[in-house]
């Protein structure tokens, strides 16, 4: 017998429904509230914005209704019913059903999960930290951490993967891809996620401690498909979150390569100042991975210099910053001198390039860093002879990186045949300087001294400390290490503060 059809229901502008009131309202408190008294009511209607899964989701519903409360609950629809019974608010049955379903959720198979998990981030709202996209979550990061669970590739099917059963023997019993492709198989099934989900995915893989050169893989093949193809403003959410996840890697899992590219794509787009810091402060930290090509960074719109000597000059900081003052690391410090050298050769005669900038590209390195001065020299004769009106002191200045004692014979000679700073001059000027950064690193540790600073200062890193040092030690070289002794012996505490920090970086 037919049963009568009162109800007719809108879905999202979708599809127009008509079912059975009461047979609805038994099983949904929502549309059993709604109608009241109005139950009895020969016909009405009902529209529905929000519906989950729009007109499949509201069939679903009705099959369960129809059906006296019972329907299949399968991993490629748990998650929607759960979404409905909450919509709906339908308890009882249903999210027993679901829950069941759920309970079995180990042995679903690794296109199963992602099915759960697209549904996850296509139906619950962002803001929803729901018990069932954690279970998904955490049982897809659980196979991921497994160091032999199969690609979906290999002779076990896709239906059967995620339920293979190890055994002392089992390896051999299937054909496991190369030790770099069972790291990334699963790179591309991935790639639905929004900027929301990928932000859980990199956390819960990172904390379950999944290698971190893979993930950073990862990140830059995630960055890369969804860029492609996306609007401007999206390309720069999607940066501005990958950017933000890259920091939160080990160093050493990143490489200068990788996040050059994704620098070379934020030039292009309008990423925030901070996470333009953030980036360039990891590219800095692997300057020494870098080839000379990569450096030849145009400069911004406006300049008229040729090349963004600012930018070399941050990512030097940021170098230094990360090796500190341990100067033992000499491999990593004589990597980017000789890119450094090659470097300088480039911008050297650039005529717009002004005195004080190449004066700190030479000066960037300590001098103990580099085992011959010659191509500094080089470079600094190129610029000299570039750049005509310079007067003595900014030669002497520029010359103050140049250690005479590690140039070869030829380059000697040369010097003192052309009107290039003596010896002696340079090291008069260098006493001179010497004795006036003393001077300013004395006045400001008796500020420090007669500071009574909250402990929160206190506290503040030392790392812009360590590096003045190591700035004074690039031209006064055995200065490095009496400056920073003083500074630990005379500072009321460990760190440093920013109300006198401003003296040393003017």
């Amino acid at each position: 017998m037919a049963m009568f059809c009162d109800l007719q229901v809108d879905v999202n502008g979708e599809e127009v429904f008509m079912v059975n009131k009461k047979t609805l309202a038994s099983f949904s408190c929502r549309l059993s509230k709604l109608f009241g008294k109005s139950m009895g009511t020969t016909s009405l209607k009902v529209i529905f914005h929000d519906f989950p899964g729009g007109a499949e989701g509201f069939e679903l519903m009705t099959r369960f209704c129809y059906n006296n409360g019972t329907i299949e609950i399968t991993p490629s629809n748990l998650v929607l019913v759960y979404c409905i019974a909450n919509f709906m608010e339908m308890d009882g049955d249903i999210l027993l059903q679901a829950q069941n379903t759920l309970d079995g959720i180990s042995s679903w198979t690794w296109s199963e999960l992602l099915v759960a998990l697209k549904q996850c981030q296509d139906l619950l709202a962002p803001s929803n930290s729901s018990l069932i996209l954690q279970i998904v979550m955490d049982c897809i990061i659980g196979k991921l951490s497994c160091p032999f669970f199969p690609t979906p590739n290999d002779t076990t099917s896709s239906e059967n993967v995620s339920s293979f059963q190890f055994s002392s023997g089992s390896r051999s019993s299937y054909n496991l891809k190369s030790n770099c492709s069972m790291k990334t198989w699963w790179f591309e099934d991935l790639m639905f996620l929004n900027t929301k989900s990928i932000e859980m995915v990199i956390r819960s893989l990172i904390s379950k401690e999944i290698e971190q050169s893979t993930v950073f893989k990862f990140l830059l093949r995630y960055h890369q498909s969804k860029c492609f193809g996306a609007k401007p403003e999206e390309k720069c959410k999607i940066t501005e979150v990958v950017i933000g996840l890259l920091s939160l890697l080990d160093r050493r899992s990143l490489s200068f390569k990788g996040l050059f590219n994704i620098y070379q794509a934020a030039l292009n787009m309008k990423v925030g100042k901070k996470y333009k810091n953030k980036l360039e402060i990891m590219i800095g930290s692997h300057l020494d991975q870098a080839t000379i090509d990569y450096l030849l960074v145009p400069s911004p719109c406006g300049k008229k210099y040729v090349y963004d000597v600012n930018l070399i000059l941050r990512l030097g900081k940021s170098f230094l910053l990360q090796e500190g003052v341990h100067l033992s690391r000499k491999s990593r410090f004589t990597k980017v001198a000789k890119l450094m050298d090659l470097y300088l050769a480039e911008v050297a005669p650039d005529f717009h390039l002004k005195p004080s900038k190449f004066a700190a590209l030479v000066m960037m390195l300590p001098a103990s860093v580099r085992e011959s001065h010659d191509r500094l020299y080089e470079a600094i004769a190129v610029y000299f002879k570039c750049h005509t009106g310079l007067s003595e002191q900014e030669k002497l200045t520029i010359c103050c990186a140049l250690n005479y004692k590690k140039l070869s014979a030829g380059p000697l000679k040369q010097a003192s045949r052309t009107k290039f700073p003596s010896r002696r001059a340079v090291e008069a000027f260098k006493k001179q300087r010497t004795k006036d950064k003393k001077e300013e690193i004395e006045s400001v540790l008796l500020d420090a001294k007669s500071l009574d600073l909250p402990t929160e200062a206190q506290k503040l890193s030392a790392d812009l400390m360590h590096l003045k040092a190591l700035e004074l030690g690039k031209v006064f070289g055995t200065m490095q290490i009496r400056v920073t002794s003083v500074i630990k012996s005379r500072l009321p505490f460990q760190a440093t503060n920013t109300r006198y920090l401003s003296k040393l970086f003017p």
